[in-house]
């Protein structure tokens, strides 16, 4: 388990904008997240971040409020109780409009941020209606049907696919880490709607207006994520509702194909409960998968800061996701899995690139190990150890960037001592060190990247810098 540990409950669901809220009130930057989503060129929409209460409970709110003109031009639809909402028939997100008021036409949308990101248009006296049915589950990706009945169409209606977004995130100013985690959330989330749709993935769309809160939602997120360090979290089981969506083709019950779909690839607990309403958005647990690494919360632990992000919906319970900067003060004893395969075609560079593609992926350790195979072959056994989450993502690589045709797996436990990473000062610059601890004595150990870094700007042998970080960190007590 990393260290500080990030701890996400989830006890009233979660939503892209509930995330990025709790992400704000735990200390993520709002000038980071505000200059980042301005670089992505998107028009029509502006956020608020303010503070609200739930059931008595002071939170944050991340709000995303889309400009007039877009609306009006736009069909939109969004995501459920956290996530944009369109009266969702106790669920936060139904997708059907209702007019009503004695004019001939009007459009009501509600949008809930967080828990529906709040967006209230009425729209009065237009000749037209609207009937709009999104059934994507929180109205994030979908393919969308419009039943018009009226006497013109929005020219600005067309769709966004996965390939017209990607390329606004990779323009933007966000940091490679930032950008590369977007990626991940939106590339999650559309393969479950694939799925769910039976459609190609290159074929899901993401409607005009309903792209906008996507994209803010889940770039948002990533940008706080990557500016409070958080690579990997665990979750508590992930509190979801009852009842049914209404859409285009009927009712579907909650959770929505969508959700189903992530939970089940990505091994997410859920927890259903007697709640008439959907809680957990596709952006929400998408956002959860890329986080996700089957790890639970230590023995012991001390809080040591709390972020709390509302949802717009009233429920009977706080609408709430709070996230936890935890940390672990006793050893642990982590289960993971070993994953091992002998090959003997593969080259240097080939088992150079497997070794690289494994860490960055999240494998707790990768290595080679040289033996001799059949026949007196010179071949090597890849190892791999990770979590359960992570077995099918590092078998997909080893099965596609090596030539084995079967991969061995046992369960092993390992002993883990309490690590904190730490920035310190040095006259080189700022380094970082991991601090770990066993029974009352203290170690320091610089990171190789840092010592790296300053060495080189500084013009400096290794060793020298490496001693000078290790002596500042001690003299600090950090």
């Amino acid at each position: 388990m990393q260290y500080p540990i990030f701890y996400f409950q989830c006890f009233s669901g979660i939503s892209g904008d509930m995330t990025v809220a709790a992400l704000l009130d735990l200390g993520a930057d709002a000038r980071v997240l505000k200059e980042g989503l301005e670089s992505l060129h998107i028009d029509g929409y502006t956020i608020k971040i303010g503070t609200v209460t739930k059931c008595g409970v002071s939170a944050c709110d991340f709000h995303v409020i889309l400009e007039q003109n877009t609306i009006s031009t736009m069909q939109y639809e969004h995501h459920h109780d956290h996530g944009h909402i369109h009266e969702h028939h106790n669920h936060g997100h139904i997708h059907e409009q209702e007019h009503h008021h004695n004019h001939e036409y009007i459009h009501e949308q509600e949008h809930h941020l967080n828990h529906g990101h709040t967006h209230e248009q009425e729209h009065l006296n237009h000749e037209h209606i609207h009937e709009q049915e999104h059934h994507l589950h929180h109205g994030h990706i979908h393919e969308q049907e419009h039943h018009h009945n009226h006497k013109h169409h929005h020219s600005h209606s067309f769709h966004r696919t996965l390939a017209d977004i990607l390329p606004i995130i990779d323009q933007s100013t966000i940091t490679p880490s930032a950008k590369a985690l977007a990626k991940k959330i939106f590339h999650i989330v559309a393969e479950a709607e694939a799925k769910a749709h039976h459609v190609p993935l290159e074929q899901v769309h993401f409607h005009e207006v309903g792209a906008i809160d996507s994209i803010v939602d889940i770039v948002g997120a990533a940008i706080c994520l990557d500016n409070l360090g958080i690579q990997n979290a665990v979750f508590s089981p992930i509190y979801e509702g009852t009842g049914h969506v209404h859409c285009q083709h009927g009712s579907l019950p909650v959770p929505v194909p969508a959700v189903v779909n992530i939970a089940e690839k990505y091994h997410i607990p859920l927890h259903f409960t007697q709640t008439p309403s959907e809680l957990v958005t596709p952006t929400g647990i998408a956002i959860a998968a890329a986080l996700y690494d089957g790890t639970a919360l230590p023995a012991q632990y001390s809080i040591k800061k709390t972020g709390i992000g509302a949802g717009k919906k009233d429920l009977p319970h706080a609408n709430l996701l709070r996230i936890f900067l935890l940390e672990d003060a006793s050893e642990t004893e982590e289960a993971l899995w070993a994953l091992e395969t002998n090959v003997d075609d593969a080259t240097g560079e080939c088992l150079g690139f497997v070794l690289e593609k494994l860490l960055s992926a999240g494998a707790n350790d990768a290595f080679f190990t040289p033996i001799y195979g059949k026949k007196n072959r010179p071949a090597f056994v890849i190892t791999v150890l990770c979590s359960t989450a992570k077995i099918n993502e590092m078998e997909h690589i080893l099965f596609m960037h090596t030539t084995t045709i079967g991969i061995r797996r046992y369960a092993l436990k390992r002993t883990a001592l309490p690590r904190e990473t730490k920035t310190i000062a040095t006259p080189y610059g700022n380094a970082i060190v991991k601090k770990v601890q066993h029974n009352q004595s203290i170690y320091y150990y610089p990171e190789y990247q840092s010592v790296k870094e300053l060495a080189e700007q500084n013009h400096m042998d290794f060793q020298t810098v490496y001693h000078t970080i290790l002596c500042s960190a001690k003299e600090n007590h950090v």
